[in-house]
């Protein structure tokens, strides 16, 4: 009886999990009353979630160049901002959890746990990051997390000292940490967004042996493309690409999208590319240099 009851607690998408419990306390987060992990677009709609209009150019804050250039935000200032989201999240009755993953390919990805005060922000982030088991993301080594705060003071953002565009959030990120934090409106920002979790997976997709480029990938017939070109190349051939997004990983196993593709078929992971096409344009004409 008893073995039966915790597997029913520990079941994913209850409101009530030990193990989950004990894992969000470790990202800083206490659950209140319930958490939710990884419920389904219609259940997320019936816990009120809608679908939220879509926003672009919010700021980007990311500490931690790969590079080795200037931050833009300091770690005291993260510090600061991640325990304000910690103590918000900490202190509301529902929290809502997602797993996912940056890359389509389970051997070079970076596994993903998005902790939310809003379904409705989940609706969004699940339409952007690849879909696996809860447990990958238990069992992972270096997962990243993402907090997500749509009903924090804006008081906060001043409390910091970062700066908002109006009433609608900013996007901060901190590759030594490994965490991505979407304030206010944040995660509506899709290429905001997109960006942020590109530069966090960086150092754990070279990790495990890929190679992230900007790029995208076309297939025609039996063969996989690489593509580098400006965007307005890139429209002109869009019903060819496999995703309108630039961003792949490259490794033994293949290629991969970084993000969802939007497309519910098959494949996700493309054989290693043949030919690779740098396009650049001089006025209205382009001008593609293939490298096999």
């Amino acid at each position: 009886m008893l073995s039966r009851k915790l597997k029913q607690l520990c079941f994913p998408g209850r409101a009530f999990s030990y193990g989950l419990n004990w894992a969000l306390a470790g990202r800083g987060v206490v659950v209140n009353d319930k958490a939710f992990q990884n419920l389904t677009t219609s259940e997320l709609q019936q816990k009120g979630a809608t679908i939220a209009e879509s926003l672009s150019g919010l700021p980007v804050y990311v500490r931690g160049n790969l590079l080795g250039g200037s931050s833009d935000i300091s770690k005291a200032q993260y510090a600061k901002l991640l325990k304000q989201v910690t103590a918000h999240l900490s202190s509301i009755a529902n929290v809502f959890v997602q797993d996912g993953a940056v890359g389509s390919s389970s051997e070079c990805d970076a596994k993903v746990r998005v902790i939310s005060d809003s379904p409705s922000a989940l609706l969004k982030l699940s339409s952007i990051l690849w879909k696996t088991p809860s447990r990958a993301v238990s069992h992972d080594s270096c997962p990243l997390t993402v907090y997500v705060t749509t009903s924090i003071s804006p008081g906060v953002v001043n409390a910091v000292g970062l700066r908002a565009q109006g009433d609608n959030g900013f996007i901060a990120a901190d590759i030594e940490r490994s965490s991505l934090i979407l304030c206010g409106k944040g995660f509506s920002d899709a290429n905001g967004v997109k960006e942020a979790l590109a530069a966090l997976s960086g150092p754990v997709i070279i990790a495990r042996g890929g190679l992230l480029l900007c790029a995208r990938v076309l297939v025609s017939g039996d063969s996989v493309i690489l593509l580098f070109a400006p965007e307005d190349t890139i429209q002109r051939c869009a019903n060819l690409l496999v995703s309108a997004d630039a961003g792949v990983i490259v490794s033994s196993h293949g290629v991969a999208p970084l993000f969802q593709t939007g497309d519910s078929g098959g494949p996700y992971t493309f054989k290693l590319p043949t030919v690779a096409i740098l396009a650049s344009c001089d006025g209205p004409r382009c001008f593609p240099h293939l490298h096999t």
